[in-house]
């Protein structure tokens, strides 16, 4: 299978969106302010999400480091049951999804209780576990990772220490739904190294 990809158009900081194609249209009202020299930045919750080798928490952890956000990866909101069947290369359906992202979703809203901006890594592969995450958080701001099926297979071959096996590679890439232009959802190239693709995404949030 082959992933269509979207590069970034560019800081999205600015702009309107009748200037963004409507795959690039993100939560512009997630995004800060430049009215003013004291304007304050708005609370973000910024979920970074992809299929297993993608860099998501990589990519997660270098931008909350950056911008001295809290992190969290969504792998450790599985339950223990979830965990054992992927180590038994056995793929998991809606109903094991569904806890997991309701833990996902709560611990964004404790940081939007205390006003905190963080950063989640999170698979998010089809668009209702993307909706499920967005709806109702205006706050949250959603990034894709997308990359080349080669890449990820280089990954997840050499990647030590994950309850994740290289054998449930295609499964993901079969359960996984492109964000539509509708979503309110960015998709981002990752190429390079995880800071270059960590500085694109900083770049296109305008927060640095």
């Amino acid at each position: 299978m082959t992933l269509p990809t979207l590069n970034a158009r560019g800081p999205l900081h600015g702009k309107s969106p009748a200037e963004l194609t409507p795959a690039c249209r993100v939560s512009l009202h997630a995004l800060p302010s430049s009215r003013g020299p004291r304007a304050r930045l708005p609370l973000v919750i910024l979920i970074v999400a992809g299929v297993a080798g993608s860099g998501k928490s990589t990519v997660g952890a270098l931008i909350a480091g950056r911008l001295h956000w809290r992190f969290a990866d969504a792998d450790n909101f599985h339950r223990d049951a979830n965990i054992a069947k992927m180590r038994a290369g056995i793929p998991l359906t809606d109903e094991d999804r569904a806890p997991w992202l309701r833990a996902v979703g709560a611990w964004m809203d404790a940081e939007i209780a205390v006003g905190q901006s963080a950063v989640v890594a999170c698979s998010a592969l089809k668009r209702s576990y993307r909706d499920l995450l967005l709806s109702g958080r205006p706050a949250a701001t959603m990034i894709f990772l997308q990359v080349g099926k080669d890449v990820l297979e280089r990954r997840l071959t050499t990647r030590r220490g994950h309850f994740f096996p290289e054998q449930l590679m295609e499964s993901q890439l079969n359960t996984v739904e492109l964000p539509a232009p509708d979503e309110r959802v960015h998709t981002v190239v990752s190429e390079g190294e995880p800071a270059q693709t960590a500085a694109k995404i900083i770049a296109l949030l305008g927060v640095a």
